[in-house]
């Protein structure tokens, strides 16, 4: 089976020709059609996570998909050959950049009716991301003020969608070329990143969606009220990830030091920090899909690069400029399985 792989940490991926997926009793196993590109593909692969994500090289990368199911497992009760399906695989499961994958029962859901393979294969990592900061942990209200930084992006022009939805007033940090973008997204106040200071235009927001971390986290802290919070998706990791991961004592006590300056800033202010690293749920994706199909939300694909362009694809990711989503395209004929069968 064909798969794009990470051999060493801070290479570039490289074709592969790796064994076919191990189906279990609960897992489904999906002809990938489309997969998404994404910020943590690129972390992966420079090693940035090696110390609380600890993969085993040589690892196939890819974090997110949409596709047809091809076969199930002996107790799956969901699914069926045939049943077009997105999913965001479980953290120990990803491999997105391959021709097949066996995906958990659980993790994965029918995709949107309304939207393509491409569009769908955009959406789980971050409208998952969108969904877990701003319903789960944020718990975003009718009336309240929600900042999301760098709209135009992935995870940020899915979550002014969602926080519009919940009926929130959204501010968002963008450059002057995407202001009318994110307007129509939803958007109710855009800031200029590059020539404006959003720490000197916002004031008394309820939830921030910080997906850049560094100083622009400090100053996120200072534009919350009293008891606002703000969730970091680019880290510092904090001890509830700690303990969510199952972390030793010793790592646990270095992740705990790693955002132990942010909480302590966020105390003094009288809000709040929280790292979210997603994790998969199909139940979410069926109540997105619901979404998507209602209106209330639509994928935005930046650019498709066909399956043998993997490899460029993160590349133009690493460099920026792409709006919402780039997407790898494997939608051509089915591919043989090693022992001459369709899978």
């Amino acid at each position: 089976m064909r798969a794009f792989v990470v051999t060493a940490y801070q290479q570039a991926l490289r074709e592969a020709d790796v064994p076919e997926p191990v189906v279990g009793e609960h897992d489904v196993l999906v002809r990938v059609q489309a997969a998404g590109v994404n910020q943590l593909d690129e972390k992966i692969r420079a090693g940035e996570f090696r110390r609380i994500l600890p993969y085993e090289l040589p690892l196939i990368l890819g974090n997110d998909l949409a596709g047809v199911v091809l076969r199930v497992g002996a107790k799956v009760r969901s699914f069926e050959p045939g049943d077009e399906v997105y999913a965001r695989p479980g953290t120990d499961r990803i491999g997105t950049f391959a021709e097949r994958i066996a995906v958990a029962e659980a993790d994965l859901a029918r995709r949107p009716e309304s939207v393509g393979v491409e569009e769908a294969a955009s959406l789980p990592l971050v409208a998952l991301t969108a969904w877990q900061a701003l319903v789960e942990r944020g718990n975003v209200q009718p009336g309240q003020k929600v900042l999301v930084h760098a709209g135009a992006g992935g995870v940020g022009s899915i979550a002014i969608q969602l926080a519009k939805h919940l009926g929130a007033t959204v501010a968002t940090t963008a450059g002057a070329a995407n202001a009318d973008f994110v307007r129509e997204l939803g958007a109710d106040h855009v800031i200029d990143y590059r020539s404006q200071d959003f720490e000197q235009l916002l004031h008394d927001y309820d939830l921030v969606l910080d997906s850049l971390g560094g100083k622009n986290l400090e100053k996120s802290l200072r534009v919350l009220r009293r008891g606002g919070k703000a969730i970091g998706i680019a880290g510092p990791p904090d001890p509830a990830f700690a303990r969510e991961l199952g972390a030793n004592p010793v790592l646990r006590l270095a992740i705990t030091g790693l955002s132990s300056s942010i909480r302590r800033r966020a105390r003094r202010l009288g809000v709040s920090y929280e790292f979210l690293f997603m994790h998969a749920s199909g139940d979410q994706l069926r109540r997105i899909a619901r979404l998507v199909d209602d209106g209330a939300l639509r994928p935005v694909v930046g650019r498709v690069f066909p399956f043998d362009q993997t490899p460029q694809a993160l590349e133009a990711l690493s460099k920026g400029g792409i709006r919402g989503k780039a997407v790898i395209s494997n939608t051509g004929p089915v591919a043989s399985t090693t022992d001459g069968t369709n899978p």
